[in-house]
């Protein structure tokens, strides 16, 4: 691989005689690895762990396999998951992913939340917004609100709201050259310092959104000292109620450059590519969470008990949350959320499905969210129907079943939705979703 010269000398003064070992790393093949949804049940046992990373594991999962399409994996490189362990959320608190897409953290953040409190997952590009609600619900998401937002806009709607902010910041991506080469076409000397220079802006709005008592996660997956321990510096500096939290180290981290709180990850010393983390901690006394009212919404009595009739019939637990009705369409929103209706969203909670003439459709995106013990009516496929169906044919099932609306369900972990006319199984895989 041909580095950049000024990025060659950069790095030969800022690590001195490691130089060349690091340098040697990027003739190596980048790691993959994969981390299991423990919000799914039966998963499958894997081998490789990761050491001191909960749920991880190394290797390769494809994303046609049973287990990338029931949401039981999700593919992420070993550095990019520690930033999700170093923020470990508690239960029941209100997180915000500042940058979210493609989903990595969110999905990390959402295991540690076990399907409680509230995930605001933001990302400003539309197009990779889509890509993160379908890596949200293939996760079996039930808490998360996706925005597609700027910062500006969501520090207007959340003053002083969340528990816990994760920023895996836009930055110069070094520590992505190995698995994007293409990453270093984009890269100049100049280019770390146009980042920083963003990064602050993002910040300066982040921290309007941060709680009394809250904490912040920074991340970015490049080593120049100016987008990290420069921005932490700037935000010790501008921020006085702050203070770094240390980060404990395992085996292969190692502390910034003059801030041994926060942790470096480089390829020659860790399994993994770059990344930068660090954790800060708001000083301010914790205030009382005010309740705010949500938009009205246009659930009308004739199509509540549309749902409460499909709800009794088909699932053996009630859900948790807020009703809110767009249109034809019904989502389960966290409680606790503030009046959404000037931004932009491109998930509203957890979507439940539609209103059609007299009667109530579910969603995939619910079929996806519970699990086979908490449906009534649920039918299994192995998998030779499992390539037929996500290749998005109908299926002849072996003997006929009562007409109606089924979760199918594949190694007892849900894959939507279906309804069963006979020994018919209509297809109701999004056609987005479909694969041969």
């Amino acid at each position: 691989m041909k580095l950049p010269e000024q990025f060659i000398k950069k790095y030969e003064r800022l690590l001195g005689e490691e130089a060349q070992a690091f340098f040697q790393t990027f003739e190596e093949k980048p790691v993959a690895a994969f981390r299991v949804n423990p919000l799914k049940t039966s998963l499958p046992n894997f081998s490789n762990p990761i050491p001191n990373s909960p749920w991880s594991y190394y290797g390769k999962i494809s994303g046609k396999s049973i287990e990338h399409v029931t949401g039981a994996v999700y593919s992420q490189e070993p550095s990019a998951q520690i930033v999700g362990q170093v923020a470990a959320p508690q239960k029941g608190i209100k997180v915000l992913d500042l940058a979210a897409s493609p989903g990595g953290k969110a999905t990390h953040l959402l295991t540690y939340l076990d399907g409680t409190g509230i995930l605001v997952a933001n990302e400003i590009n539309k197009k990779r917004s889509k890509v993160l609600v379908e890596n949200l619900e293939r996760f079996g998401a039930r808490n998360t609100v996706v925005t597609n937002e700027t910062p500006e806009r969501l520090a207007k709607v959340f003053p002083s709201y969340f528990d816990l902010i994760v920023l895996d910041a836009p930055c110069s991506g070094e520590g992505m050259f190995r698995k994007n080469p293409e990453a270093i076409a984009y890269w100049s000397e100049s280019y770390p310092i146009e980042c920083a220079n963003r990064q602050r802006e993002i910040l300066a709005e982040a921290m309007k959104m941060l709680a009394p008592g809250g904490q912040l996660v920074y991340s970015t997956c490049t080593w120049s000292p100016e987008e990290n321990e420069a921005i932490v510096n700037w935000l010790l500096e501008n921020y006085t109620n702050l203070a770094l939290v240390p980060i404990p180290k395992s085996e292969g981290m190692v502390g910034g450059i003059d801030q041994m709180e926060s942790i470096r990850l480089y390829p020659h010393h860790f399994k993994g590519e770059g990344q930068f983390v660090a954790k800060l901690q708001d000083s301010r006394p914790s205030e009382p969470f005010k309740k705010v009212k949500l938009r009205k919404s246009q659930l009308s009595k004739e199509k509540l008990a549309y749902w409460q009739t499909f709800s009794e019939q088909h699932l053996n637990i009630s859900l948790k949350g807020v009703l809110h009705c767009f249109g034809d369409e019904l989502y389960l929103l966290p409680d606790g959320l503030p009046d959404l209706s000037s931004l932009r969203i491109a998930r509203n909670g957890l979507h439940l499905g539609t209103f059609k003439k007299k009667r109530f459709e579910p969603s995939f995106a619910l079929g996806m969210a519970m699990q086979p013990d908490e449906v009534k009516k649920v039918v299994a496929i192995d998998s030779a129907n499992f390539k037929n169906y996500v290749a998005g044919e109908s299926l002849i099932l072996s003997k006929p079943y009562p007409n109606g609306w089924y979760q199918l369900t594949i190694e007892d972990k849900g894959l939507g939705f279906v309804k069963i006319i006979g020994n018919t199984l209509k297809n109701k895989y999004p056609k987005g979703l479909r694969f041969k």
